[in-house]
């Protein structure tokens, strides 16, 4: 897999910037988060909260959900020597030779599993991860320096198997393990990333309903998340997704009336730029998307985002500035450093508009 280009951001996160836990655990609501919003035609930037979101959309705007629901896909496994390790699952669908992609990572007692170094893992084709209740992984080969492809032997089907044994993934930023709840959405119905779609974890039946209440539309996509490991920022890979036509029929009808479709999170930009025609027609979609959304790509079905806070590094960085334009993100991002947002999956969120 070639490495992303450099999305261009010359900027430094402090560490103490992660959210470390839920907003509900720091004493605030969910929909309570704040939200920065920049708008590409001005470069004008806002200073919000999650709860403005319905006064800032305009009636006959479009807001498209992943309804895909996190997994607990870390499950607690031992090497031939005893070793422990976490391995964790980046998809619960096989692909079509009847593997999964896998990441090995080093437990650490106490914090949360940490990132193997290519040159010190102990992931090697053949090598057997010996899992509960008789469960196996065994590494088939290498699709990138941190996944493997792994073909797994589980005494029952995935779901109920990580519902028994898994826990939420989670990376050193997060100051403890979270019930797998406080990793869902509300839109979450299909069970299927290995990640939280996160740019939607604000949402409360109170914003939705006063969205609706302002004309404001909402359709979902399906769209399961891999695993993104945080210290390597690697090109995005193939994922699962459904556009269903109904969300398709509305989209097009949305934008033919003048309206807007904001995507809310990267992974409904990927799924809803793989169904789009090339003239940003959408239709009805299914199977797995390698699309990678760059500047130069652009994207065609998609008018808004509402996204969190990425390193400034990663390589969902490039999708960002397909969408926003990198002036106006580069504003954005130096805004939310000076004003102190949090960033990860627990923490503040970006609005960005075409005007």
């Amino acid at each position: 897999m070639s490495a992303p280009a450099d999305p261009g951001l010359d900027l430094t996160v402090p560490p103490e910037l992660s959210a470390r836990a839920p907003a509900e655990a720091r004493g605030t609501a969910r929909d309570a988060v704040r939200m920065l919003v920049g708008r590409r035609a001005t470069g004008a930037v806002e200073h919000r909260r999650f709860t403005d979101l319905p006064e800032v959309l305009r009636p006959g705007d479009l807001l498209v959900v992943n309804n895909s629901a996190t997994l607990p896909a870390a499950l607690p496994g031992r090497l031939p020597d005893g070793t422990p390790v976490a391995l964790h699952v980046s998809s619960a669908q096989p692909d079509r030779n009847g593997t999964h992609l896998v990441e090995l990572r080093r437990v650490v007692p106490g914090e949360a599993a940490a990132y193997y170094p290519p040159e010190e893992s102990p992931a090697r084709t053949g090598l057997r991860v010996a899992l509960p209740e008789g469960g196996a992984a065994v590494l088939a080969g290498a699709f990138t320096a941190r996944l493997w492809y792994a073909e797994l032997s589980l005494p029952e089907g995935m779901l109920p198997y990580l519902a028994r044994h898994g826990r939420a993934i989670r990376y050193g930023y997060v100051d403890r393990e979270w019930p797998i709840e406080a990793y869902q959405t509300v839109f979450a119905t299909v069970p299927g990333s290995s990640e939280m779609p996160s740019a939607a974890r604000p949402f409360s039946a109170e914003v939705v309903a006063r969205l609706a209440g302002r004309g404001v539309l909402v359709a979902p996509v399906t769209l399961h998340t891999g695993v993104a490991s945080p210290e390597a920022h690697e090109a995005p890979y193939a994922e699962r997704f459904h556009v269903p036509a109904a969300t398709a029929r509305l989209a097009g009808h949305v934008r033919a009336g003048g309206g807007r479709v904001i995507a809310v999170g990267t992974t409904v930009v990927r799924a809803l730029e793989s169904a789009a025609e090339p003239d940003g027609t959408l239709g009805e979609a299914d199977g797995w998307t390698e699309l990678v959304i760059t500047p130069e790509r652009g994207v065609r079905a998609v008018d808004g985002l509402l996204t969190g806070w990425h390193e400034p590094r990663a390589s969902h960085l490039l999708m960002l500035a397909a969408v926003a334009g990198l002036p106006l993100l580069t504003s954005c991002y130096r805004a939310a450093v000076d004003h102190r947002y949090l960033w990860h999956e627990f923490g503040d969120v970006n609005l960005l508009l075409p005007d």
